[in-house]
């Protein structure tokens, strides 16, 4: 055997893929820990516990030893929470372990909703940055569509990730992550300098802008409470001196031109109606009719 030019792979050349698909599918790539949820994933497909990696970036100390596996991560938004399946047919936190029971290293804790693929390292899995929908490659080519298969978001190609790929797999996403990163930083400052540029603008028409006491071709803008500008035309001063607004009546010209009329002076009442009235000369009385103030019935008049 094997001098027909085949190779027959050795015991410890399998046992080392087991472990490395083991390692990288079912074990956090920062704090090595055995993933669970929240599980998330980065831009180039590294699949992390959620709280080793809030801890790695709240650790500020200088003696902070790097982590490659972590080291283009700069903050939680560079990592998205995954939306994953639980394998129905997977029982291995509810046994109890007694080193008697067979692990099944073949069999995963989650699955492909679409397929029902197990992801355990043997099929390619994507996952969506918009949602976090978790796929089998598989899945995504045979049903193309431009939504989520399970949330119905709408999606990219570019924004697919392979989880866990080859090295090549990672090397475009490296592309795409630089390139996002770019072009979240030139719409920061294209926003910071329109911001900056409208502030500006917003202080010179103000400064142009006339006060309350400043009027312009005789006329005085009033901003009343609810946002309307109000206009106040004047026109030429009355013989009084006092400037008069159309619309409105002079109050000191009323005062001299309206007089008070008694009712008793009127022509047009008959007798009976004014002597209702306490003005009428019936209801006057003479001095010799008037008691005194002393009295108890006084009257003044």
């Amino acid at each position: 055997m094997g001098c027909d030019g085949g190779t027959i792979p050795k015991r410890h050349e399998l046992v080392d893929k087991v472990a490395e698909l083991v390692a990288r599918w079912f074990y956090c790539a920062l704090s090595q820990e055995k993933l669970r949820r929240p599980i998330v994933a980065c831009e180039l497909g590294r699949l992390y516990n959620k709280d080793a990696i809030i801890e790695f970036l709240l650790d500020k100390s200088p003696d902070k030893t790097p982590m490659e596996s972590a080291s283009h991560i700069k903050s939680i938004k560079n990592v998205t929470e995954l939306n994953l399946v639980d394998n129905p047919a997977w029982s291995g936190d509810k046994e109890s372990i007694k080193g008697d029971k067979y692990d099944d290293l073949q069999s995963a804790r989650f699955i492909c909703p679409v397929v029902g693929l197990e992801m355990n390292g043997r099929h390619r899995f994507c996952f969506l940055r918009n949602c976090g929908c978790v796929f089998s490659e598989r899945a995504l080519k045979e049903i193309k569509s431009e939504v989520c298969h399970k949330c119905g978001v709408p999606f990219q190609e570019e924004d697919v990730i392979v989880l866990n790929g080859n090295k090549e797999d990672v090397e475009v996403l490296k592309k795409r992550m630089e390139e996002r990163r770019l072009k979240s930083k030139s719409e920061k400052k294209s926003k910071k300098g329109k911001a900056a540029a409208a502030a500006a603008s917003q202080q010179e028409t103000s400064a142009d802008s006339p006060g309350p006491s400043k009027v312009k071709n005789g006329k005085d803008c009033v901003n009343s409470s609810s946002g309307e500008n109000r206009q106040i035309i004047f026109t030429k001063s009355s013989e009084n001196g006092t400037p008069s607004v159309p619309g409105k009546v002079n109050k000191a010209s009323t005062t001299t031109t309206t007089t008070k009329r008694s009712i008793a002076d009127s022509e047009d009442k008959s007798e009976a109606y004014k002597s209702i009235f306490t003005t009428h000369s019936s209801a006057k009385r003479s001095k010799e009719e008037c008691s005194n103030w002393v009295t108890h019935t006084a009257y003044y008049f």
